[in-house]
């Protein structure tokens, strides 16, 4: 199947094509996954509901560990905030409840009194648990989130004081990160928009210039930017970055680089399988919502072979891996929850591009891996992940600056839509 020929707006129906074409198990088969990941968003949403909303100070709590220990005068991210703000914003809108759009309401108003720097514009890193700020450098990362956020909250409720701010960030990074003469963006600044030594996102990253991870989720960003505002100047900026991906990011292997200096020279062999499939359908997405048949032919082509990539991080129990560095032949035999989430999703575009039934296999493989081992039954949500052995992950949090309802909250969105 020449995948190129397939329009941006059958993705959402091209299911019903397929079962069409199959028997009736194969149809009761999709329903039961579309009913699972029903259940399973509000398996997840419901633990924000019960463990993390902050009853005194406001908002949500910043950090609960693997025990459940909650440490209630953690530091709160905006990223986790912008996240929180999504899901809920999105499950809202596709579900109709309104117990989830009161939730992203009590997410909005915090983040709008608490992250936006009204000084010098833009969203802190951080704020102390009481609301205080306390990171306020301009991680674009976190701009992006907070577009992201924005953008899906206006959506559901068409609050214009979010559709401003979106804008606002969106002018922002055009006018500070873009880099006009080698392309791509600038990773961080300080407060004041200025350059700044750490660049980082955390301390496990390099402290480099240009990343994918900061491109991909300001590509993110501008797609549902792009929903809410469709303006010349945003479809330029999707563009841009999608040929920033296609020129740079995507290697010859398509898997994506992680790191670069901003002459786009590559730093460090590392491959992230979890980002490589996740990528695959997001770009397919910014091409699609932009109708530009061109980048929707590109991209389609190209996450197919992403997605292949991706594959080779697969263990024998389904579960993908967290990173390997070719150079080294090293492997982190980790497997956090958030790959096994957009690993489903990149399988199940897969099956939308092409109606190959091993594509919904991994899709159910990778369903079964979660179920096994990341779903928490006891307490609600999943955990961060596992180790080789099976052992759960100790030393990272069950909720946190990292640790959201992001990616197993839209993966359950996109799953539900995909398979009707």
């Amino acid at each position: 199947m020449d995948v190129s020929a397939v329009h941006p707006f059958l993705f959402k129906t091209i299911m019903s094509d397929i079962v069409a074409g199959n028997n009736l198990s194969h149809s009761t088969q999709l329903q039961t996954l579309r009913r699972e990941f029903s259940e399973e968003l509000q398996f997840i949403l419901s633990y924000w509901f019960t463990h993390m909303q902050d009853e005194v100070h406001g908002g949500f709590y910043g950090q609960r560990l693997w025990d459940e220990t909650l440490v209630a005068d953690a530091p709160k991210s905006s990223v986790l905030n912008a996240r929180i703000l999504w899901t809920f914003s999105a499950a809202s809108r596709f579900t109709g409840s309104t117990a989830y759009q009161q939730t992203a309401k009590r997410a909005f108003d915090y983040f709008i009194t608490h992250f936006v720097d009204e000084a010098h514009g833009g969203v802190y890193w951080s704020v102390q648990y009481n609301g205080e700020p306390l990171d306020t450098k301009k991680q674009v990362y976190a701009q992006s989130f907070a577009i992201y956020a924005m953008s899906e909250y206006f959506l559901l409720t068409e609050d214009e004081t979010a559709k401003q701010l979106a804008i606002d960030l969106f002018q922002l990074i055009e006018q500070y990160s873009r880099d006009r003469d080698e392309g791509g963006y600038i990773e961080a600044f300080t407060r004041e928009w200025q350059t700044i030594d750490d660049l980082r996102l955390s301390e496990k990253d390099a402290n480099e210039k240009k990343t994918m991870n900061t491109h991909l989720h300001v590509l993110e960003a501008y797609t549902n930017l792009y929903r809410m505002h469709p303006s010349a100047e945003v479809k330029e900026a999707i563009i841009h970055l999608l040929d920033m991906f296609d020129r740079h990011i995507i290697d010859a292997n398509h898997h994506l680089i992680l790191f670069f200096d901003e002459h786009w020279n590559r730093k460090g062999m590392q491959i992230s399988y979890g980002h490589d499939i996740e990528a695959a359908w997001l770009l397919c997405e910014a091409a699609e919502v932009i109708e530009e048949d061109i980048w929707i032919k590109r991209m389609n082509n190209v996450s197919l072979k992403i997605i292949e990539a991706a594959m080779e991080g697969l263990d024998a129990d389904h579960g993908l891996w967290h990173e390997y560095d070719p150079s080294t032949g090293h492997t982190i035999k980790e497997k956090h929850w958030w790959p096994q989430a957009e690993a489903m999703v990149g399988f199940a575009h897969a099956w939308q591009l092409t109606g190959t039934d091993i594509y919904l296999q991994h899709l159910q493989n990778s369903w079964q891996f979660i179920r096994n081992h990341l779903r928490d039954e006891q307490h609600g949500e999943w955990i961060w992940g596992i180790t080789a052995d099976g052992s759960v992950i100790t030393n990272e949090d069950k909720a946190g600056f990292w640790k959201c309802p992001y990616h197993n909250g839209r993966a359950c969105l996109e799953l539900m839509q995909r398979l009707s």
